[in-house]
């Protein structure tokens, strides 16, 4: 396995639980800066790990391409748009499979705030992502989209969740890391950073896609906020429209609403309403003492290390997803029939159905494992299953399975079905 960005939080963390498991035989860690993935395995240990200073954003790709064949599969978890799709390029041309972590489908590019996107001259951005899955597909590379927490477990959760309709018509995700309300109350904003703080801003600033009336729009930055109770915590949190979940708007057009929040602790959002309007989140550059700054570099650089967690913090990954439809031959409307055990879906993650994996059907078998001595490599344009992939659909489930859940690392997911109608995570919204 290969973790390109393998020296950042992310990466690291993705490193780590690979080096854990008995079916990885070697963790490359590769990143441009050697004493941050030094750093890294020196947190991680063992005997697994190995170091690949390399860098995706200016250096050579062929040195990348040149890496990635060493490996079977690998993990991409690097902090903005023109990094993670140079190493989706690099990906593709070397035929490697790989899974991406970034709050992107490539097969879609979102079009704001684009971080020095590398688009062609002469196509749009949605063009150029077509491209790309043509040439994954051509060379039988299977590309996972943004599986994280979210997007990732998100869309695994809400995928569950229609699958368990016989019609979804509304869903609701709404996810956020949060420090422990402890450690909240000793930094700014009520946050911690645990992931590029930058592209958190990034998200904080642009227009999300969400669906209304089964259309794609443009909602304002940071709208539709809402009050809710998380109940396992019994607190209460808000959460505000943000673009994290963009390959669900393609791969459920059934769904005649659908929005994306990110959650915070209260007040977090107010803060942010004043920075955007005193200018400090913007990137046009101003003159200050004679230097050209942009607002939001400066912000980054002032804030950023009072946001770093202290020794002893914790933080929390909460994740509160609604969905709504019709079930079992109840209406939204009326009384409902008497509630009885919600029926399984007849999908399985990963079917390419759905909100499935981007273009492409399931591998059949294993991929060879590639590298000196480990025999021939797989052939390029062999592998019907690839190209560019969105995040596994989440549908469903056979007989007693429940692919929400992830027993060897301590995860479970939960939901309650409201009457026969309703599938819904333990939310109370404060009106």
């Amino acid at each position: 396995m290969l973790v390109i960005g393998g020296g950042g939080r992310i990466g690291s963390a993705a490193a780590w639980d690979l080096a854990g498991s008995d079916e990885v035989d070697e963790v490359g860690l590769a990143g441009p800066r050697v004493g941050r993935l030094e750093r890294a395995a020196a947190k991680i240990g063992g005997d697994k790990l190995r170091l690949h200073p390399c860098d995706v954003a200016g250096g050579d790709l062929r040195e990348v391409r040149r890496l990635m064949d060493g490996y079977d599969v690998g993990v991409i978890a690097l902090p903005d748009r023109r990094t993670s799709y140079r190493a989706l390029e690099a990906a593709i041309d070397a035929c490697f499979d790989a899974v991406d972590v970034l709050e992107e489908y490539h097969r879609r590019p979102d079009p704001y705030e684009t971080e020095g996107l590398p688009v062609p001259a002469g196509i749009t951005p949605d063009e150029y992502g077509e491209s790309l899955h043509r040439r994954a597909e051509e060379n039988g590379v299977a590309l996972l989209d943004g599986m994280g927490f979210a997007p990732g477990l998100s869309n695994a959760t809400i995928g569950r969740g229609i699958d368990l309709l016989d019609s979804a018509e509304r869903a609701t995700a709404r996810v956020g890391g949060v420090p422990s309300k402890e450690a909240a109350a000793n930094h700014p904003l009520g946050y911690t950073v645990t992931w590029s703080f930058g592209h958190v801003l990034r998200e904080y600033m642009v227009r999300p896609r969400v669906l209304r009336g089964g259309r794609i729009v443009d909602a304002e930055p940071l709208s539709d906020r809402e009050r809710f109770v998380f109940e396992p915590l019994g607190e209460e949190f808000e959460a505000a429209s943000t673009p994290g979940m963009p390959s669900l708007l393609y791969t459920r057009p059934g769904l005649a609403e659908f929005t994306e929040k990110t959650v915070r602790w209260p007040g977090h959002w107010e803060g942010i309403d004043l920075l955007r309007g005193c200018g400090l989140l913007d990137l046009e550059p101003m003159e200050v003492a004679g230097c050209s700054i942009r607002p939001r570099d400066l912000f980054i650089s002032v804030v950023e290390p009072r946001l770093r967690p202290l020794p002893g913090e914790t933080d929390l990954c909460i994740m509160a997803n609604s969905v709504q439809g019709l079930k079992g031959g109840g209406g939204r409307t009326g009384r409902p029939p008497p509630p009885r055990r919600p029926r399984r879906g007849r999908g399985d993650i990963g079917d390419g159905e759905g909100d499935g994996l981007f273009g492409g059907r399931r591998r059949k078998a294993p991929r060879p494992r590639r590298g000196p001595g480990a025999g021939d490599r797989r052939p390029r344009g062999r592998d019907p299953g690839g190209g560019l992939r969105p995040v596994p659909p989440g549908s469903g489930g056979q007989g007693d399975r429940d692919h929400g859940d992830s027993p060897g690392r301590g995860l479970r997911a939960s939901g309650t079905a409201a009457a026969l109608w309703q599938i819904r995570s333990p939310v109370r919204v404060i009106p």
